[in-house]
């Protein structure tokens, strides 16, 4: 990847990874990055979270992507 950029944040790598996921299935090829020692201590990305980066010309269509239905955005 060029320049890589973080498109957004999660609680814990489960979310992150599953959000990366749909990425996947989109095109889109992204890294799920966390502070937890390999996944050795899942608690430790509390304090700054899971971050889900991607390359840069990728955004558009990532946010895309990851964005709620538009039901969800009405309700």
């Amino acid at each position: 990847m060029s320049d890589i950029v973080c498109i957004q944040t999660y609680p814990n790598r489960p979310d992150a990874e599953f959000a990366q996921s749909i990425l996947k299935a989109g095109g889109v090829k992204s890294i799920v990055s966390a502070d937890d020692a390999g996944g050795t201590h899942p608690e430790l990305p509390f304090t700054r979270g899971v971050r889900l980066l991607i390359s840069a010309h990728d955004t558009a269509r990532a946010r895309e992507l990851l964005a709620p239905p538009e039901a969800e955005k009405k309700a």
